[in-house]
């Protein structure tokens, strides 16, 4: 009896020390990307992108998003680009779009029409940094629902982010706005929702901007708005060196 339960003891503790990886790594390519499908972008999605180099270009595959990476030589690669306005042009209803972090990505008066979540790759949003110049109206022009997080948004003058329809979130980003003499003319997020700037079939139901755990520096004020929708719901946090902010603006 003690030779049998000493062998189903050893027998466990084989089968216990077999590692998970191993086993899941026995499915084929189209499963694990199936699965990474299902993981947040960032965090998980990027971190599973560390563990070996099949994981890597599974995690990192355009089927599950793409990438905006200037250090990039060879753009021939799918789903990688050189710039947002060129992601965002080739993007498909419902993609994510990962910019790299590191250096300054330009973003002059980028329309976007089409579902779409834009991620910062850094760990921190300041390591991403997308820069609007003196002369444009914004950085990102909003007309369809999206998602901003983890990004640093700066605008010289202007806006950082203009909302004409949809529902926009914005997660655990820095929206920035130049201090001059001048800055009553710039606001980080300018609304237009419900104001008939433009025709009918390009405002959609349920306009919105949900606003978390983000910083606002700089412009007249934080959210200017011309249209059907208010500031809602403000929370404001002090922390050490910044303020952060959370509030809606939805309809009156």
């Amino acid at each position: 009896m003690e030779v049998e339960e000493l062998e189903k003891r050893k027998s466990r503790k084989i089968t216990s020390s077999s590692p998970s990886s191993a086993l899941i790594n026995n499915l084929d390519d189209g499963c694990l990307m199936h699965i990474f499908s299902f993981l947040s972008p960032i965090p998980d999605r990027y971190n599973t992108a560390l563990v070996c180099h099949r994981w890597c270009y599974l995690a990192c595959h355009p089927r599950l998003w793409l990438r905006v990476d200037r250090s990039v030589q060879d753009f021939s690669e799918p789903g990688v680009f050189p710039n947002i306005e060129e992601a965002v042009s080739a993007a498909r209803p419902g993609d994510t779009i990962l910019i790299a972090a590191g250096g300054s990505h330009l973003a002059s008066n980028i329309q976007i029409k089409k579902p779409l979540c834009l991620i910062g790759g850094g760990e921190l949003p300041d390591e991403t940094n997308v820069i609007c110049l003196r002369g444009s109206d914004s950085a990102l022009e909003f007309l369809s629902t999206c998602k901003l997080t983890n990004l640093t948004v700066k605008a010289e003058l202007g806006c950082c982010l203009l909302h004409r329809s949809g529902r926009l979130i914005i997660d655990e980003c820095i929206l920035q706005c130049e201090s001059n003499p001048l800055d009553y003319l710039s606001c980080p997020i300018v609304s237009t929702a419900g104001s008939g700037v433009f025709p009918s079939n390009l405002k959609s139901d349920g306009d919105s901007i949900s606003v978390s755990h983000t910083r606002i520096e700089g412009g007249a004020k934080a959210v200017l708005t011309s249209g059907d929708l208010a500031l809602q719901q403000v929370r404001v946090i002090y922390a050490r060196t910044c303020l952060y902010f959370w509030f809606d603006v939805d309809c009156r």
